[in-house]
């Protein structure tokens, strides 16, 4: 897959089919337009691009919002290459592109930078200074500019649109069993595992220590049964986060306790799968009713995730 980051490096395609959007979450409505994108660009022989912002237009827009987003850059693109996308460009995103009309953003960009022939947006699709372009501005505009738009209905489930927005608030309340519902895959987190305060070798269930990443949804203080990924290999697990209450608080972390496994991970590249949330962050009265609470909570991630596995296998 092609990464362009720039209109002056684009080199335009004979039959350019476009997505634009910023993607975040990678969730199940992205996924049905961009398999639209390469369906079409399959049965026109073109060739199926997305047209994303660097940064985030949310940073230009309103400086000083705290920005938190459900994937990284390198997991974006990698979702791109999966969906069939031959080319991400990647546009940089200031205040001179902010104020582009609605008829400057389809002259310049799409017409005499990408040379779209057909374009692919979700039906509430906006765009233009304030966002006051809408769809049937660009099938109008479009048509002058020689292509044509194809809008794509959102993905609902449970009665309720799939959105980022959606997706980061479940996260942040813990929800992580629905989010993975939206997302199509369990929310993840990564990091290096870096040295704690050893007390989980002491109580018997020793923890991968992660710090959570900065400019991430952060799921909800408490403890989830989880996968980790480790080199390839996943294991089952259990893990916390939250500041340990019951020996006074401290920095937030992500502690991952391997279910019947000893592996040491200090310094490794680990990520945790969210598959659901088993209780909220507690104090407990002494060390003892700690360790007894910690062995509830794994005896119930591993009937969990058997459960997940299990309806998994039969899919």
């Amino acid at each position: 897959m092609k990464i362009t980051r720039s209109l002056a490096d684009h080199t335009r395609s004979l039959h350019p089919v476009l997505t634009i959007g910023n993607f975040d979450g990678q969730h199940l409505g992205h996924l049905a337009l961009l398999q639209a994108v390469v369906k079409t660009a399959s049965a026109t022989r073109g060739t199926p691009i997305v047209l994303t912002f660097d940064p985030h237009p949310l940073t230009v827009l309103s400086p000083g919002t705290e920005l938190r987003l459900l994937t990284t850059i390198e997991e974006k693109l990698a979702r791109f290459q999966e969906a069939g996308i031959e080319e991400v460009l990647s546009i940089p995103f200031d205040r001179a592109f902010a104020s582009l009309s609605p008829e400057e953003f389809v002259a310049r960009i799409l017409r005499d930078g990408v040379g779209v022939r057909e374009l692919l947006v979700g039906e509430n699709f906006a765009f233009g200074k304030g966002r006051t372009g809408r769809l049937a501005d660009l099938v109008r505009l479009g048509a002058t500019a020689g292509f044509r738009v194809h809008p794509i209905p959102p993905v609902t489930i449970g009665g309720l649109v799939v959105s980022s927005s959606r997706i980061r608030n479940l996260v942040q309340a813990g929800d992580v069993r629905e989010a993975a519902g939206c997302l199509g895959r369990p929310y993840s987190l990564g990091g290096m595992v870096v040295r704690g305060e050893q007390r989980g070798q002491v109580l018997g269930w020793p923890t991968a220590n992660l710090r959570p990443p900065q400019g991430r949804v952060i799921p909800a203080d408490g403890v989830y049964a989880t996968t980790a990924g480790w080199k390839g290999r996943s294991f089952d697990s259990v893990s916390y986060i939250g500041t340990r209450p019951t020996f006074g608080s401290g920095e937030r972390l992500l502690e991952v306790s391997l279910l019947d496994q000893r592996i040491d991970l200090y310094g490794e590249d680990v990520v945790v799968r969210f598959v659901e949330r088993l209780r909220g962050d507690l104090k407990c009265e002494s060390v003892e009713e700690l360790s007894t609470r910690i062995e509830r909570d794994a005896a119930l991630a591993r009937d969990i995730l058997r459960a997940s596995s299990q309806a998994r296998a039969e899919v």
